[in-house]
């Protein structure tokens, strides 16, 4: 981390740097230093993610995050943090430091029960935002040809896996796999997840784009749909919350789709949810809140259900899971 941050010229060779090193996912070593120019945070990109299952992937990915940054950048100014420097050999850089006395992780919010659906809005506007700047663009299309990364970090682990688990639903997995890494349509952040947005005072920022890809919308609505929906198990007496949360996500989010119809990918966001739902459970990355064997039986019966017969909108899946959740 020394020679990375010496190497993109934030600090020279006779200065003291104080690193400390700072919990977060599980993909990366991320650190807060300290430099005489004042606190920046710096991320390193890991070969072996910190998970209980054998998940190898390049490091190389750290560019594409790095890229995927000064695009939404240029889209949504407020919701990226900057980018100070990079140094590609090493697989790491360093961005601006946000103080997370003003900037708060919008998961533990959630947990917390301090988050609101006008937070949801704002989240969901502003990667429908992204999204709709990005679409059918050539030139985003082969800066980000990133498949078989994308593959190796979310369609493996997560439903391929998952297929795996659940033999008798892998004709219906692997098509979820087909469909989504079949549709390029737009920038893919791959990990929009609430432990990777901030709730500044600007409004949302994203964080760790390491996945990120040129391909399915769906995938980044419903990923971070699927936590909101995750929570109603954990926490059943806040379930019409998460559910409000849900529905005003989707709804800001929706309303910026002008590359297709709307309505065609509500329907393959629906489809894919589920797919995703069970992946939590049973693939390579479950949620940790989810510890109640009860719990996690009821999210299975739930996506296995909707797997075999896909619901035809969000809004339909929200209502039957908000019916079934307590």
């Amino acid at each position: 981390m020394t020679g990375a941050l010496r190497r993109m010229a934030l600090v020279s060779a006779n200065q003291q740097i104080v690193l400390v090193p700072l919990a977060g996912g599980v993909s990366s070593d991320i650190y807060r230093a300290e430099l005489p120019s004042g606190v920046v945070c710096v991320k390193r990109a890991l070969g072996r993610l910190k998970v209980a299952a054998d998940w190898q992937v390049p490091v190389d990915r750290n560019r594409f995050e790095v890229d995927w940054m000064r695009v939404a950048g240029g889209i949504v100014p407020n919701a990226v943090p900057q980018v100070l420097g990079e140094d590609r050999e090493a697989g790491a850089f360093a961005m601006a430091w946000l103080p997370p006395d003003r900037y708060p992780v919008w998961k533990s919010l959630l947990l917390a029960g301090g988050s609101t659906p006008s937070d949801a809005a704002r989240v969901g506007d502003v990667l429908g935002r992204i999204h709709a700047a990005t679409a059918d663009r050539p030139d985003l299309a082969q800066r980000f040809a990133t498949d078989a990364l994308f593959h190796a970090l979310r369609l493996d682990p997560y439903l391929v896996t998952a297929a795996r688990v659940h033999p008798d639903l892998a004709s219906e997995l692997h098509a979820l796999v087909a469909t989504t890494a079949g549709t390029r349509r737009v920038l893919v952040h791959g990990d929009f997840s609430p432990k990777n947005i901030l709730l500044g005072p600007d409004g949302p920022v994203i964080l760790d784009a390491e996945c990120a890809w040129y391909g399915d919308p769906a995938f980044d609505l419903a990923f971070v749909l699927n936590h909101l929906l995750l929570k109603c198990v954990w926490r059943p007496g806040a379930r019409s919350s998460y559910v409000a949360m849900y529905d005003a996500l989707a709804t800001a989010y929706l309303a910026h789709v002008a590359w297709e119809g709307a309505t065609i990918l509500d329907a393959r966001t629906a489809a894919l949810l589920p797919g995703l739902m069970l992946a939590r459970i049973d693939g390579k990355s479950p949620v940790e809140y989810l510890t109640d064997p009860s719990a996690c039986e009821r999210v299975r019966g739930f996506a296995r259900e909707h797997l075999r017969t896909p619901p035809p909108s969000l809004a339909h899946l929200s209502a039957a899971f908000a019916a079934t959740a307590s």
